[in-house]
């Protein structure tokens, strides 16, 4: 049995408050930290903290802007990477096991490149995905929609000020492909639509132009040198970015792949069983390990930049609310 989830706000340096909540006894250690994809979402991972919240304590929040975390400001890279060694301070946790799923995958590699003494493991979930792997996605996604819903939603990307019903639409068609299942994807995608809101879409926006000057791809070598001993990726073999991208990541990293079939993006939806059997074997591996020297680890505490697999499409310019208007999810554009 794990404890009730208790929620809380901390204050970061600069004056934002982070909504955060723990699920488990928060006496055991190392915590684990789950991180949400975006960017511009609010955290949507509580099915998966309950898959592992009875073996050590699991953290969630609202990264800076989204949900209950309100914001207005620049967003980078460096001050998210900043906001999660703030929490972990606040959490009393000298290092923690990570789990990061889509763009939150890259932000946990990003986190492990400036801080890899606080990083006990890293488990990175449908992501990163790396080099050329968009042409497949865009493709593998125009298969699974239909003329009139890929029609639906270019009208949607391109309708400015939004309504709440076009919004929720909108979403719904970008999401839905993110499965394997495409009919219990639209409920999935839909039900998705009306609970992680509202999207952050300039948070969206600047993310992904920083991504897209400082690529990860940049840093493989750099981030490589500074994995703990404790590695794994784990990709949907549906999901419509290709498994390829996460394979040849694996094998650059020398990492394990586990790979769920007849699952998508969000593989804990459609084979819950079996993302729970990788996930509370990963906790289980992990802790009481000794941490591993990581001499080589160049320890580059401003290194910045999203990987591009971020759950949030690229805005395009004049379209759609708060300035930016090209969806999520689904990962046309920045997605992930």
């Amino acid at each position: 049995m794990t404890s009730m989830e208790t929620e809380s706000l901390t204050s970061m340096t600069d004056g934002a408050q982070i909504r955060w909540t723990v699920l488990g006894d928060t006496t055991r250690t190392p915590p684990v930290v789950l991180l949400h994809g975006g960017p511009g979402l609010p955290d949507y991972l509580g099915a998966v903290a309950r898959m592992i919240a009875d073996l050590a304590p699991v953290h969630r929040y609202d990264q800076r802007g989204t949900g209950g975390s309100p914001w207005q400001g620049r967003h980078t890279f460096a001050r998210h990477v900043d906001d999660l060694a703030g929490l972990l301070d606040r959490w009393g946790a000298a290092e923690a096991l990570l789990i990061g799923h889509s763009y939150g995958s890259g932000l946990a590699a990003r986190f492990c490149l400036a801080h890899p003494d606080r990083v006990a493991g890293l488990l990175l979930m449908c992501g990163p995905f790396v080099g050329d792997w968009r042409t497949g996605e865009r493709a593998e996604r125009s298969r699974r929609m239909s003329a009139a819903q890929q029609e639906r939603l270019d009208a949607l990307e391109r309708t400015p000020d939004r309504t709440e019903g076009q919004e929720v639409e909108l979403l719904t068609l970008a999401w839905f492909a993110d499965h394997a299942d495409p009919e219990r994807g639209w409920g999935w995608a839909a039900q998705g639509a009306r609970q992680r809101r509202p999207v952050n879409w300039a948070m969206n926006s600047e993310l992904g132009t920083e991504g897209r000057a400082d690529p990860l791809d940049g840093h493989l070598d750099e981030l490589r040198a500074c994995l703990p001993a404790r590695v794994e990726l784990l990709g949907g073999a549906c999901d419509p970015r290709p498994l390829s991208a996460l394979e040849s990541l694996a094998l650059r990293w020398e990492v394990p792949l586990r790979r769920i079939e007849d699952a998508g993006h969000e593989p804990w939806l459609e084979q819950p069983d079996t993302v729970r059997e990788h996930l509370r074997a990963f906790v289980r591996g992990t802790a009481g390990r000794q941490p591993a020297p990581r001499a080589g680890c160049p320890r580059t505490p401003n290194a910045t930049g999203p990987d591009g697999n971020d759950r949030l499409r690229r805005p395009s310019a004049g379209s759609g609310r708060s300035g930016a208007g090209r969806p999520p999810g689904g990962g046309r554009g920045a997605g992930g």
